[in-house]
């Protein structure tokens, strides 16, 4: 057995693959009925669909999980947060840890979780 996708519900499908497109570089792989796939294996889904498939509300920044990232690159990575055309909202500043490596946490745009950190 493999793990082949990890799925976030959004409010706004079309504002989320701009969102991780324009920060992470994920492109669209498959686009079909509030469903996107995204390159690494991200997949979006409209919370509509999201919530008629569970049966349940959906709990925005409930921080159970996040979404990993790594960069080489932070200062260009920083760059690209600092011009980007909404504000984000941060969770952890940038931040480096006493072994080098470097973190950031923010929110998405519906407030899941991301993590971006140097590779160790």
């Amino acid at each position: 057995m493999k793990l082949k996708n990890i799925l976030i519900a959004v409010t706004d499908v079309e504002k989320s693959k701009e969102f991780y497109h324009s920060l992470f570089g994920l492109d669209v792989v498959l686009a079909r009925e509030g469903n996107v796939i995204l390159t690494e294996g991200l997949v979006l889904q409209d919370i509509s669909l999201w919530k008629a498939e569970i049966s349940r509300d959906v709990m925005f920044q409930s921080h159970s999980a996040e979404l990993y990232f790594e960069d080489k690159d932070m200062d260009k990575f920083i760059e690209k947060l600092n011009s980007y055309h909404e504000p984000l909202d941060y969770v952890t500043p940038l931040t480096e840890l006493p072994w080098g490596q470097k973190l950031i946490r923010f929110y998405d745009p519906d407030g899941n979780l991301i993590e971006v950190r140097t590779p160790a």
